[in-house]
C-alpha cells in the first residue's frame, strides 16, 4: 500500500510565505507525476501545480510567479514553496502522486493540510 503525508500548513499573514511538503511511503517502484491541489470552502478542488517525472512544471494562473513546485525522487517527495500569499490562497491543500509499484499503480492522495492566509 502506498501512502502520502503532507506537512507544513498553517496560519500566515498576507504577503507571508509557507512551504508545504509531501512524502510517499510503501511499496513504490517509481512515481510519475506529482502535484498539489487545493479546495477552498464551498468550492471545487482545483489544480495548483504539477511536476512531471522529467521536471516539467505547470501552474494555475493565479499562483504563477508566487508558488514553486519541486520534487526529490530519492525521497519520493514533493514540495510547494509559496510566497506573497493572499487571502484567496486559503484552502486545504492536497498532495497527489501517480505511483507505480508491485502492489498498486495509480493516484494516491494525502489527507490534506490547511493553509490560512489572514491578518
Amino acid at each position: 500500500q502506498v501512502q502520502v503525508v503532507e506537512s507544513g500548513g498553517g496560519l500566515v499573514q498576507p504577503g507571508g510565505s509557507l512551504r508545504l511538503s509531501c512524502a510517499a511511503s510503501g511499496s513504490i517502484t517509481a512515481i510519475y507525476a506529482m502535484g498539489w491541489y487545493r479546495q477552498a470552502p464551498g468550492k471545487q478542488r482545483e489544480l495548483v501545480a504539477t511536476i512531471s517525472s522529467g521536471g516539467v512544471t505547470n501552474y494555475v494562473d493565479s499562483v504563477k510567479g508566487r508558488f514553486t513546485i519541486s520534487r526529490d525522487d530519492a525521497k519520493n517527495a514533493v514540495s510547494l514553496q509559496m510566497i506573497s500569499l493572499k487571502p484567496e490562497d486559503t484552502a486545504v491543500y492536497y498532495c497527489n502522486m501517480y505511483a507505480y509499484g508491485p502492489e498498486y499503480t495509480g493516484d494516491v492522495w494525502g489527507q490534506g493540510t490547511q493553509v490560512t492566509v489572514s491578518s
